[in-house]
């Protein structure tokens, strides 16, 4: 009797902290998924076949061939592929509703906040074509307040929901890991620092960092994990 090959998780991605959730994502659950590359320097996101699956036009997406009832399901907006991934596979999602809540909380924090935040911080900082001192100054310290926000919860528990290693520190940790890109003192949060240390030290985080994209291959499939 053969055995039944699970069929891979399709991942549109390119290396940015939203792609990074995903590929940790999958690392972590161990499953079996191929990185299809989206070049958004060369504006890959903009392609009509990549609309088809984001109608936003970012990165990361996933496509399942064995979703809910075993049909194909698709995932856009990065953690609602970590709650879909979590929920499938039964792995760092608590199942009681006060734990399950916490996680919530850091989730849409994370959405709503620290995700924007610091991206408008990278952008003013990094990539604007001048430099415009208000925005910088503004972005900067909004971006050391959520650091402050981030350090005195982890000084209450392990991780980021509590106890338990959950996708609330998955969702985090990508863009916690660039402090030095915001302008950020990492020694002024102790707690966020051994935090990460100890999140990128676990196997599936180091490999779900290391999936990176030819920028020269065109948007097809390119690797599998």
């Amino acid at each position: 009797m053969s055995a039944v090959t699970t069929p891979p998780i399709d991942l549109y991605y390119w290396t940015t902290p939203n792609g990074w959730k995903a590929s940790i994502m999958l690392e972590e659950c161990g499953l079996p998924y191929r990185m299809i590359p989206i070049n958004i320097g060369k504006g890959a996101q903009g392609a009509p076949e990549f609309l088809a699956v984001a109608p936003h036009g970012k990165i990361p997406v996933i496509v399942d061939p064995d979703g809910p009832g075993g049909e194909p399901v698709t995932v856009f907006e990065s953690n609602a592929i970590l709650q879909y991934l979590a929920r499938k596979t039964g792995l760092f999602y608590p199942a009681g509703e006060r734990a399950r809540i916490a996680v919530d909380i850091w989730l849409f924090w994370q959405a709503a906040n620290f995700g924007p935040t610091l991206g408008q911080t990278h952008h003013f900082r990094i990539y604007a074509s001048e430099r415009i001192p208000y925005a910088v100054e503004r972005f900067t310290a909004a971006t050391t307040k959520l650091y402050a926000t981030l350090d005195a919860q982890l000084a209450r528990c392990a991780h980021v929901a509590g106890d338990e290693y959950t996708i609330a520190d998955i969702a985090i940790l990508p863009w916690a890991k660039l402090w030095e890109r915001q302008g950020q003192d990492i020694a002024a949060f102790p707690h966020v620092a051994a935090w990460i240390d100890r999140m990128k030290a676990r196997p599936g985080v180091l490999r779900g960092f290391r999936l990176k994209p030819d920028p020269d291959e065109p948007p097809g499939p390119a690797s599998r994990a």
